[in-house]
């Protein structure tokens, strides 16, 4: 039974094991390894530490689907909408551009069940807080190590985490990509941002007539969500949430600062946004040191957010 390990458990990765799954035509074992404490990579959805069913989205807010995507990959909105794992995008988002013949949909359970559904249908293994530093090959297979565990060997290995994050492993495989390779994932360049999750109590209001913003006016956020507005999650149980996500002039200036001095800073220029907003009683905030790709290069086969 050929061993195959996938490294990272975003929407790539997690996509590529359940196709591996279905193409496969013979049994094999599949292995997916994320360095992070749970699923979803850049579709990351966070919980509140007082109420779980409390979430919001930290990194992709909602999927479009342009008339070129729907020509080529209807199949696989069908298969998240079959089971409800999206859903048409309904809620009023105040500045978004849509082009002719674009549909946008909303995860309702959290943008990280997109990646869930592909990760079950795939069966694979997967392992969290697994960091890959190493990669050597050994008598035909492909030895990989990490930070904590013993090393492992698999017949097939797939990388799809950020391109960056490829070229700092080292063994063997510094010297098995080529030079052109090389210089292929050096291209590759991303922006940078933070998100701030809020988590509020049950009955809090927050009375604006939208459930999404993209800001134009303001050096620090591009972007709010009332995340249970967006996916039209109404419950006397569950309080509301809310995601700033920052421009990225102020996620490159502020890349090496604290998470806790960034989000003191993000509270700073909400309150000119939205004065008087409730104190939260939790909150999350998420550096995106990759948020997404700034540059297209076709012969870089990558998917980001």
């Amino acid at each position: 039974m050929a061993r195959v390990l996938i490294v990272g458990a975003g929407l790539t990765g997690s996509l590529c094991a359940a196709l591996l799954r279905k193409a496969a035509a013979r049994p094999l074992h599949l292995a997916v390894w994320d360095k992070a404490a749970d699923s979803g990579g850049r579709m990351t959805t966070a919980s509140s530490p007082h109420n779980p069913q409390s979430t919001v989205d930290l990194g992709a807010q909602y999927i479009t689907c342009t008339p070129d995507y729907a020509k080529k990959h209807q199949s696989f909105y069908d298969e998240l909408l079959a089971p409800g794992v999206l859903k048409p995008l309904t809620s009023p988002i105040e500045g978004m551009v849509t082009k002719e013949g674009d549909c946008n949909f909303v995860a309702p359970h959290g943008v990280s069940s997109i990646i869930n559904h592909y990760l079950k249908e795939s069966g694979a293994d997967i392992y969290f807080r697994q960091c890959v530093t190493q990669i050597n090959l050994r008598d035909d297979k492909w030895e990989v190590l990490r930070e904590t565990g013993s090393p492992e060997q698999f017949d097939i290995v797939v990388l799809t985490m950020p391109a960056p994050q490829i070229l700092q492993l080292q063994g063997d495989i510094v010297n098995l990509i080529s030079e052109c390779q090389r210089q292929q994932l050096e291209s590759v360049s991303y922006s940078s941002r933070y998100a701030l999750g809020l988590f509020y109590e049950a009955g809090t209001k927050i009375d604006v007539p939208w459930a999404g913003q993209y800001i134009t006016s303001n050096p620090c956020i591009r972007f709010i969500s009332i995340d249970n507005k967006k996916r039209n999650i109404e419950s006397s149980e569950i309080g509301p949430s809310l995601v700033i996500h920052t421009t990225v002039p102020f996620g490159v200036t502020y890349l090496g600062h604290s998470t806790e001095d960034v989000q003191e800073l993000i509270f700073q220029q909400l309150e000119n946004i939205l004065p008087g907003l409730p104190q939260p009683v939790a909150t999350k905030c998420q550096k995106w040191r990759h948020s997404q790709r700034t540059n297209t290069n076709p012969d870089v086969m990558y998917t980001g957010v």
